[in-house]
Parts: structure tokens; sequence; C-alpha cells
């Protein structure tokens, strides 16, 4: 009984270097878990900032719970990250520093049904930075496929 991704931010790998990452807690009404439930969720404009001295999560995408009444929850309300002192003002620290921003890069449920993200520390790619990314993606997949037909005998 392991934790079940729900939504994956796949466009935070490709657009920033991730330096760092830290798992936090959400905080969630009722019908936003049941939502989360069934992967009704989208990350891709999602980001967290800190703001008096709590975290908070802005653009997170929670699909309204389809059977929900008037108690149903906005789909991109802000909602606030569960995270202890010592961590909300490092992170603070690192992201006045280093210039460095804060993405979530999934969003999950653990063994005991609670809904946690992974929030990760990262830095804008340039453009030739993602080209070469794409470039070493495609020459690891090119020897990946020239070993396996040595492999089946077709090299």
């Amino acid at each position: 009984m392991g934790e079940e991704t729900i939504a994956l931010n796949r466009k935070a790998r490709h657009e920033y270097t991730i330096d760092d990452s830290f798992e936090a807690g959400i905080v969630l009404t009722g019908t936003e878990i049941k939502s989360i439930r069934a992967h009704k969720v989208n990350l891709a404009d999602a980001y967290v900032r800190i703001d008096r001295g709590e975290a908070w999560m802005f653009g997170m995408h929670i699909a309204p719970w389809e059977t929900g009444n008037r108690y149903n929850h906005e789909a991109k309300r802000t909602r606030k990250l569960l995270l202890h002192r010592a961590e909300i003002t490092q992170l603070l620290s690192r992201t006045k520093q280093k210039g460095q921003t804060m993405i979530p890069l999934k969003l999950y449920l653990t063994g005991r049904g609670r809904a946690k993200v992974e929030v990760g520390l990262a830095r804008g790619k340039q453009l030739h930075d993602r080209r070469r990314d794409i470039a070493d993606r495609d020459s690891r997949r090119d020897v990946a496929r020239e070993l396996a037909d040595i492999q089946r005998g077709r090299g």
C-alpha cells in the first residue's frame, strides 16, 4: 500500500532545471480531495510562493466535483501548503539568494490517503539548454535501440 501518483508536471522538467525537491502537505476541502482521487487535476500552470511566512500554491486546477452541491470548490483557488517553519525560512532564503523559483512537480496520495505535493526548487532553462537536453535524450534513445537490436541478433 504505497503512494499513488495523481498528476505530474511534465512541463516543469522541460522548462526548468530542478536543483532540489521537497514534500509538502496541502490543505483541501471535501470536494477537492474527491476530485483528486478521480485524477481530475492539472499542475501545468501552478507555482508556489511564500507570503507572510506561509507557503501558497497558485494556479493548480482541480476540477469541481460532478455531484457537488453549493459547497463545491473553485477550480483554481489558492491553496495553502503545509511545511515546517524551518523549511519555509530555508526556502525563502534560497529563492531570494539564487533567483530560484518553486514549482510543483508531482501530486500524489500517500498510503494513508493524504494528498501531498512534491515541490521543486528550480532555475529556468535557456533555449540552448533545452535543445541540448533534447539532443541528449535522442542520442540515449538511439544507443538503447542499437543495443536492443544487437541483443536480438539483428545488428
